[in-house]
């Protein structure tokens, strides 16, 4: 088989597996109901299993899908690992992972501790890796994959967000393990991109917003608002969908334009 041969089929029945997803009112949630009602069959991997499965079984309810749910700390990757065995055979193809899971850190620099750096940088950098090497062993069985990495706009800004310098360089980490995933795994039919939000009204940025607040995020970028879930959601669902086969190793910023560049 040569480099330019087509992939395989994407198939009708394919599943997504999310990290993080459970949180009340973060990302996740949204982008796991937004994907559900266009077809996909899903999968939530989150730290809290029994948030998990009931925000699996809501989604199978609501939108008639295979659904399925499974707790792991994604710095863990022995229970990172079980738990995709877990939700894998309760799903049909996995065909996507998109990586949500991660934690805030507004801790100044000079104040961080060791053990928030190492907290930090395990979750939103050595969990990407974990979950997505799971995610990959299967997807190169089939030779048809797709993985979205959540990166920030703090990791191309430096920070000046709600998080600051532990949390931008574990989001930069990101963006380098996403391109070179991209260049190893592209003549595996596998793609990988980043999204990199700007604000977005969530919990992780620290609460939530008040209308003060959003005025002053928004007023750093072009357009008159911050972010919501559904941007991202939207974002999410162009790159781990067919059309998206010939995008790999980008980042997509949602940022409402906080950062350009050429």
């Amino acid at each position: 088989m040569n480099d330019f041969a087509p992939s395989p089929a994407f198939p009708a029945q394919r599943s997504v597996i999310l990290t993080g997803a459970a949180s009340p009112r973060g990302i996740g949630r949204f982008t796991a109901h937004y994907l559900a009602e266009r077809g996909w069959n899903v999968g939530i991997l989150d730290l809290d299993a029994e948030a998990s499965q009931k925000l699996a079984a809501e989604i199978a309810e609501k939108h008639g899908v295979a659904a399925a749910g499974a707790g792991a700390n994604v710095a863990d990757e022995s229970r990172v690992r079980a738990a995709f065995d877990a939700l894998e055979a309760e799903l049909p193809q996995l065909v996507a992972v998109v990586n949500l899971a991660g934690v805030s850190s507004p801790v100044p620099y000079l104040e961080v501790s060791a053990e928030e750096w190492h907290r930090v940088i395990d979750i939103n950098l050595h969990g990407v890796h974990h979950t997505t090497k799971r995610a990959v062993e299967t997807m190169v069985r089939h030779g048809v994959g797709r993985v979205v990495n959540l990166s920030s706009v703090s990791a191309q800004r430096g920070g000046g967000t709600f998080s600051k310098t532990a949390y931008s360089a574990a989001k930069a980490g990101v963006l380098g393990l996403t391109r070179s995933l991209a260049r190893e795994l592209g003549h595996q039919g596998i793609t990988v991109n980043a999204v990199s939000p700007g604000p977005i009204d969530t919990d992780i940025m620290g609460g939530t917003l008040t209308d003060e607040r959003k005025e002053k995020m928004a007023a750093d970028g072009v357009l008159p608002r911050i972010g919501t879930p559904r941007d991202i959601a939207a974002a999410i669902h162009y790159l781990i969908g067919e059309d998206a086969g010939f995008v790999t190793g980008q980042t997509l910023n949602v940022d409402g334009g906080l950062y350009m560049h050429g």
